[in-house]
């Protein structure tokens, strides 16, 4: 990981089309219309679920895929509003208004490119996987619970935002349920279903709304009473002009305010989208640019809420139907953003006729794709470190907060990391026999002869804070054996933190109050600078105490103790 340097931004577009060709290009056009039409009702759905508008979900996909295809590292990469956003939406909305998310969107955008910038798009993706499958389970259930209203047109309204609250009002309005809307929803579900079992290329929700919202209207005008809820119902004719740039106000109380989500919807939108390209170029065969898509998503984020828009993020769904309709270049996701685009200024009328509990459906669904209920059963066969990550992240975004679960799940997972690379760590101390060769793959063996008055201890993996305090403790309990040179073995220590240097110099200062010689032994170019850096060199009193190998520290020690016992034995004459 290279956190300085020049900025790592090469846009997959500017390489695409440096050779391209009438063949991919009408490759390209084809699966941007699927993808397209295939992401209409998503964006819809996603809007209304996160407190917003639907023209809102399609403004973000249009300007957000837009920008995210054109200035994205991933050849396929499909951007827009996705569910994982609802949940941490639907709060910023409920808790600081449009205003705020816009803020937080914006805040979100610049974490991205920083990220990007700073070369980190590669450490995203070694975010452990029970927290990704945790949270990731806990907004599919959160999805789920925020559509069981329209889905079974109870009519409810001041619904809580909580979750336990909020399934208590469930519960105790059943006998509400608008029985006509709930078999409303359910074909719908019903269609979306078994459509891919007809054929995968047909996008099943498009096909439930058309097929409901012509059912359901053909009905409403022959019997009034059997009218279901309509997204023109709900929120009045929509607009169909491209909304005009607007500015907001910006004070350090607000930005305060909103970092924590904003970090969250940061996270949230580099885990999906670098999940989302990992996937993609292991069906491409490509190879995206980690650092180039997190400054495109935050491009995307900077730029979409100017416009009234939602948080943007690659698609896993949407990328995959890219795909497998022969999408190899941007263009694909360029194209699919104009399809949207001619469909928001042509089509608006109609989708005020879409009935609420086939939206509904739709994010049901889509909340069972997301649970990856049989991966979770997986992860229990996993250790129970793993299990209680996955937990405690599921209950944390489902019963609590999406920005809590996530800072939670992620400080449980390095401490869970600490506690294993302590665990893995070994601090030996040898007797007055060592082999060279112990611990390597080499067949030659060399046994030295170490002095009695030479005591010797290896560190086996990174010395930082963790171990550091455990090398302190077994350097404590060994105190009452005083050896003449005390050989400290490092030919296993790939880094030192502060922690260890610290620990380190103490017990040298130490060690020398004493009359003890330290050695160092078999440390590597790397460490051997963050020593000489705080003047360990000098603290030891001579370059030569820090031995390239053991063998020579080794006969340095013994020659040092042979040395001592001669000036001892010749005082111990002249007192005589």
């Amino acid at each position: 990981m290279i956190l300085s340097g020049p900025i790592d931004f090469r846009p997959k577009l500017l390489s695409a089309l440096s050779h391209y060709d009438a063949a991919r290009f009408k490759a390209d056009l084809i699966a941007g219309v699927v993808v397209g039409i295939v992401a209409l009702p998503l964006a819809i759905a996603f809007g209304i679920a996160s407190g917003v508008s639907p023209t809102v979900g399609l403004i973000t996909a249009i300007i957000g895929g837009f920008l995210v295809s054109a200035l994205g590292g991933c050849s396929v990469q499909i951007g827009g509003p996705t569910g994982a956003f609802i949940v941490i939406v639907y709060n910023i909305i409920a808790t600081y208004g449009l205003h705020g998310l816009a803020i937080a969107t914006v805040m979100a955008g610049l974490i991205l490119v920083l990220l990007g910038v700073f070369h980190l798009g590669t450490v995203i993706k070694f975010i452990p996987y029970p927290i990704v499958v945790g949270f990731t389970a806990g907004i599919a259930l959160t999805i789920f619970s925020t559509q069981i209203n329209d889905f079974l047109g109870l009519g409810l309204t001041n619904i809580p935002s909580e979750f336990l609250p909020k399934w208590g009002l469930f519960l105790t309005h059943l006998g509400q349920t608008h029985w006509w809307t709930l078999a409303v929803g359910v074909a719908s579900l019903l269609i979306i279903i078994f459509t891919p079992k007809i054929s995968k290329k047909l996008p099943g929700a498009l096909i439930s709304i058309i097929i409901i919202t012509a059912i359901t209207y053909i009905i409403g005008e022959v019997n009034p009473s059997l009218h279901v809820e309509t997204i023109g119902d709900r929120f009045g004719r929509l607009a169909t002009d491209i909304p005009q740039p607007r500015g907001f106000d910006l004070s350090m109380a607000t930005i305060n305010a909103l970092l924590p989500s904003a970090f969250t919807i940061a996270v949230l939108g580099a885990i999906e989208s670098l999940l989302s390209a990992t996937v993609a170029d292991g069906i491409t065969g490509s190879r995206t640019n980690s650092n180039t898509e997190l400054i495109g998503q935050g491009v995307a984020n900077i730029v979409v809420p100017f416009f009234g828009g939602i948080p943007v993020t690659g698609a896993i769904a949407r990328t995959m139907t890219n795909i497998t309709n022969g999408g190899r270049t941007p263009v694909a996701g360029i194209v699919h953003a104009l399809v949207l685009l001619l469909i928001f200024l042509f089509a608006m009328p109609l989708i005020n006729l879409v009935p609420m509990a086939c939206l509904a459906a739709v994010l049901i669904m889509v909340a069972y794709n997301m649970s990856g209920w049989r991966t979770v059963i997986a992860l229990f066969r996993n250790p129970k470190s793993d299990i209680s990550v996955l937990l405690v992240t599921f209950l944390l975004t489902v019963i609590f907060d999406l920005t809590i679960a996530i800072e939670i799940g992620l400080l449980l997972a390095i401490i869970l990391f600490l506690r294993r690379v302590m665990e893995n760590t070994q601090v030996r101390v040898y007797g007055e026999q060592l082999d060279v060769a112990e611990g390597t793959d080499s067949s030659t063996h060399e046994v030295l002869n170490v002095d009695k008055g030479v005591s010797v201890y290896e560190i086996d993996g990174p010395f930082f804070f963790g171990v550091a305090t455990k090398f302190d403790e077994l350097m404590r309990n060994s105190m009452a054996s005083k050896p003449v040179v005390r050989i400290i073995r490092m030919r296993k220590v790939p880094f030192i933190d502060a922690t260890g240097v610290h620990n380190l110099e103490i017990l040298i200062r130490s060690s020398l109050q004493e009359g003890i010689h330290v050695v160092l032994s078999g440390v590597n170019p790397t460490v051997r600078k963050v020593l000489e850096s705080n003047d360990i060199d000098k603290l030891l009193g001579s370059d030569d105490y820090i031995c390239p190998h053991i063998s020579v520290a080794v006969e340095m020690a013994n020659q040092i103790v042979a040395l001592q016992r001669h000036l001892g034995s010749k005082v111990k004459k002249e007192e005589r």
